[in-house]
């Protein structure tokens, strides 16, 4: 099942929740005991994203905080032209600029791209898990409930660009633990004055954990 007796690594699919996987996994281990097994994951990923998850299980839940605070590899399909209500293909999409820019706009991205490695400060997005006031800012969110999300201090190690071709930028980026690729998507955006949203994530690497390693959620539900 591509773990040891206190993790799983599991390849996330498109269009599931985080909870779903544990919830599914936690299943699968749980006949195989005969009897309830603890499953807790180190880390959210969005519905529409795809990629590493950790699962710890028994005992090893206790570690979920150190493996919460590993650095991350995401590779992301950016969608330039448009916002996003959620920051990503999900929420309400407005287009923004229909025309394909000049030849030379690619220079201009790379170097606005580039602008955002080293330590920078984010505005989480309001659909997001974080905590305000001991509810999740998505559920306030849902209700209408205005929300101020706090700015956080994160730390971009690199951002490479993998492919460009108008409206889209596919980029690799290695960032600490915290940080949004949907807010850095919507950053990106803003500073080209054109808007932008994240249409594709794949979370690849957790500290040295590979997606690689990891076994596709049907695979582990036929094991």
């Amino acid at each position: 099942m591509g773990m040891n007796n206190e993790i799983v690594l599991v390849d996330k699919p498109a269009g599931m929740t985080s909870f779903g996987v544990v919830a599914r996994v936690r299943r699968v281990l749980s006949e195989v005991a005969g009897g309830r097994v603890k499953v807790g994951h180190t880390g959210t990923l969005d519905p529409f994203a795809t990629g590493l998850m950790i699962l710890l299980v028994g005992k090893g839940t206790k570690k979920a905080e150190q493996f919460s605070k590993l650095d991350k590899i995401y590779e992301a399909k950016i969608r330039l032209g448009a916002t996003s209500a959620t920051g990503d293909p999900e929420g309400e999409i407005t287009e923004m600029q229909s025309l394909e820019p000049s030849s030379d706009y690619f220079s201009m991205i790379s170097q606005v791209v580039l602008s955002f490695v080293g330590e920078i400060e984010q505005t989480p997005p309001v659909f997001s898990a974080i905590k305000i006031n001991g509810q999740r800012a998505y559920k306030l969110a849902r209700k209408g409930v205005e929300v101020e999300m706090p700015r956080r201090k994160v730390q971009i190690y690199s951002i490479d660009i993998l492919e460009y071709d108008w409206p889209y930028l596919v980029i690799r980026t290695h960032v600490s633990s915290g940080t949004y690729i949907r807010s850095l998507a919507v950053d990106i955006g803003e500073k080209l004055g054109c808007g932008a949203y994240v249409e594709e994530l794949r979370r690849t690497k957790v500290g040295e954990y590979d997606v690689g390693l990891a076994q596709t959620l049907d695979a582990i539900m036929g094991s």
